[in-house]
């Protein structure tokens, strides 16, 4: 079983001990370039993009965020959407394989959960290759810190492909009171072989030891594993086995496959506030104020 210690002042992650996952394919370089390629393997995904765009646009001018700062660096920002004294956090963290993107891509996801009366926390951290992935987690931890700080209360952590890797990582380090992660990818080494490694430069030991599917799950904790029916098998798997193994070691998970939605559309649901996503999430967020979660 793998135990992670965090260094806070380096980013560095230490593996003190681990276990083999059963069943793990043995894919050429080829086969996993295809399965983790995700702009490649969604040719439309230029237009999903700019509906985010422009919808966080519109969400930026009908709800201005209030710009918190977690670090003294330009990225190291919380763009925090308010519902109001003393109502739940959700923080949502987003994609880009840790390499692109930042928080005013994802400002769409905002009004339908202030429409819930929670609260929403969108963080930007710095990219690969200019920080290590270790730092980012690092970035993170730090961004929640501060929300928890900031409200007294553990926040629902959720996000997207990367953001849904490090949803569960804040989720084990005890820093989310639950998580729901969307399309993570939470086991690293497959990545190794492919071009997404060429800016994050992950080495096996430091893959393994920043993959939360090695972590030990605390028991009891709330983790959804949600993915896009229409996504590649590798994706599909990632998520299924993240639900098992935490499952496995008490923690209270479910995993589900959305059906006709690919690794871009997938966030589609959080658009409309009658969603079963955003409801999940109002649900969680509210539960944790009454000590439901």
């Amino acid at each position: 079983m793998a135990v992670i210690m965090a260094d806070q002042s380096s980013g560095s992650r230490a593996l003190l001990a681990d276990e083999d996952v059963p069943g793990k394919p043995q894919d050429t370089d080829a086969v996993l370039e295809a399965q983790y390629n995700n702009r490649a393997l969604v040719p439309d995904h230029p237009a999903v993009m700019a509906r985010w765009k422009a919808e966080s646009e519109a969400a930026r001018a009908a709800h201005p965020p209030e710009i918190l700062h977690y670090g003294p660096g330009e990225r190291e920002r919380i763009d925090w959407f308010d519902a109001g004294k003393g109502a739940p956090v959700v923080v949502f963290i987003h994609g880009g394989y840790w390499q692109a993107l930042d928080a005013g891509w994802f400002s769409f996801v905002a009004p339908t959960l202030l429409a819930h009366g929670v609260s929403v926390a969108i963080p930007t951290y710095y990219l690969a290759p200019t920080v290590r992935l270790g730092r980012i987690i690092d970035q993170m931890c730090t961004a929640v810190d501060l929300i928890h700080d900031r409200t007294g209360d553990r926040p629902v952590v959720s996000g997207h492909s990367a953001g849904g890797h490090m949803a569960a990582c804040l989720l084990a380090d005890g820093r989310a009171s639950a998580a729901v992660s969307i399309s993570g990818v939470f086991d690293l080494e497959p990545l190794i072989p492919t071009s997404l490694n060429a800016a994050l430069g992950l080495t096996p030991t430091e893959a393994r030891a920043l993959s939360p599917i090695h972590w030990p799950a605390p028991a009891g904790v709330v983790l959804d594993c949600i993915v896009g029916r229409a996504e590649s098998d590798a994706f599909l798997s990632q998520s299924e086995a993240m639900a098992a193994r935490w499952g496995a070691q008490g923690a209270e998970t479910q995993f589900e496959a959305l059906p006709g939605l690919n690794h871009f559309t997938v966030l589609d649901p959080l658009f409309d506030a009658d969603s079963a996503i955003v409801a999940r999430l109002a649900t969680l967020a509210h539960g944790r104020l009454r000590g439901l979660t």
